[in-house]
């Protein structure tokens, strides 16, 4: 029998939330949780599973789009996620909101820059071959300061994301006519994307037991470096 996957991505402002079955889409919810995740992300869970005529455990499989992103928004996504595992005693995989994006665009044939405002005048930055249809990692993601992105781009490039579009104006200043940029609907990741993604995961036996689900922040968030800071001596 076809196991059901419940993705949540909370990567962003607008969540989403998608229900598949192997390859095929059951439903999807986006909703703009402008900072209140919690409350927004279970009511509109019981939302879609009503839709479809389904409750929670008629759920196979649970996934989370892990990072980089907001750090409350990942933190939510991944204790409800956690959670409704736990509940059903499944495994769960985590992927990429950076590899999420970059699944917009399938047999790009230039590379795809996938890159997230991270506020601070710096991006969460990750770059993919998406030549086969799903996008392969070329570099470990990492943030930097978008003008030190730029320098490190040869060749033409694909830019996507919701540091593309804050960063535009600098990116076409810098690339010119080596740059070149999505729709704007392209630029938010999707549950339904992130879950074709998970698949793979599964598939490929990547999952995890919940309690061992893990965000990936890539920079310290502002209390981590608070309490570091009072560490240091004098």
């Amino acid at each position: 029998m076809a196991e059901r996957l419940l993705t949540i991505d909370t990567s962003t402002p607008c969540c989403s939330i998608a229900l598949s079955e192997e390859d095929r889409l059951l439903g999807e919810i986006l909703i703009n949780a402008s900072g209140h995740h919690t409350l927004q992300l279970m009511a509109s869970l019981a939302d879609l599973l009503n839709r479809l005529g389904l409750a929670i455990a008629d759920v196979d499989l649970f996934a989370a789009v892990i990072g980089p992103g907001s750090f409350t928004g990942l933190r939510v996504g991944l204790a409800t996620v956690k959670g409704l595992a736990l509940a059903r005693q499944r495994p769960v995989v985590g992927v990429s909101s950076l590899q999420t994006l970059a699944m917009h665009l399938p047999f790009c044939r230039v590379p795809v820059w996938s890159i997230v405002d991270a506020r601070k005048n710096e991006v969460y930055a990750g770059t993919f071959d998406c030549r086969q249809g799903y996008p392969e990692p070329l570099a470990a993601e990492t943030v930097m300061a978008p003008e030190q992105l730029l320098a490190s781009i040869s060749g033409e490039a694909i830019f996507i994301g919701s540091g593309a579009v804050a960063y535009r104006p600098l990116i076409e200043k810098v690339m010119g006519e080596r740059a070149c940029f999505p729709p704007p609907p392209a630029n938010l990741p999707r549950a339904s994307s992130a879950a074709l993604l998970a698949r793979q995961e599964f598939r490929a036996g990547r999952s995890v037991a919940p309690d061992r689900l893990c965000p990936v922040y890539i920079r310290p968030s502002e209390a981590e470096i608070a309490w570091a800071a009072k560490r240091l001596p004098g």
